[in-house]
């Protein structure tokens, strides 16, 4: 049996908004952005560049309730990992772009890591994985 996880969901304020966060700070790619008349919302989806794998699905929020969850959906825990072949190269893009980094890089034994802030302060790890990590091994596939 082979399974994949396709999409996680990002509730967001704005599809606009998150769009240009996403696209022109983080340089992520635009895969899909898509109206849906019958629901009056969009199906917005952005990938880091050259990505192969899971995407996100920008959600903008819709209900009351919803709102309490922006930048929030991890109850403050790092939600999401944003590994990339060259640590350095985008840690100082993303610090010249005004991304606000609230740990400054670290070498661990996996890799150098730096914890980082999206648009409405959802926590993500910029990190670099060590060649011989497991987790690098899977991502090489």
């Amino acid at each position: 049996m082979k399974q994949n996880i396709v999409h996680i969901a990002l509730v967001v304020k704005d599809y606009d908004e998150a769009l240009d966060f996403y696209v022109n700070k983080l340089k992520f790619e635009l895969i899909e952005d898509t109206y849906q008349p019958e629901q009056d919302k969009r199906w917005v989806v952005v990938s880091p560049p050259n990505s192969n794998g899971v995407t996100l699905l920008l959600a903008r929020a819709s209900k009351p309730e919803q709102l309490d969850f922006i930048g929030n959906q991890a109850g403050g825990r790092v939600f999401l990992f944003l590994n990339t072949d060259d640590f350095w190269r985008d840690y100082n893009r993303m610090v010249a772009d005004g991304i606000k980094f609230i740990r400054e890089p670290q070498e661990q034994d996996y890799g150098t890591v730096a914890v980082f802030e999206d648009l409405y302060g959802n926590l993500w790890d910029l990190l670099h994985l060590n060649p011989d990590h497991p987790m690098a091994k899977r991502t090489a596939r």
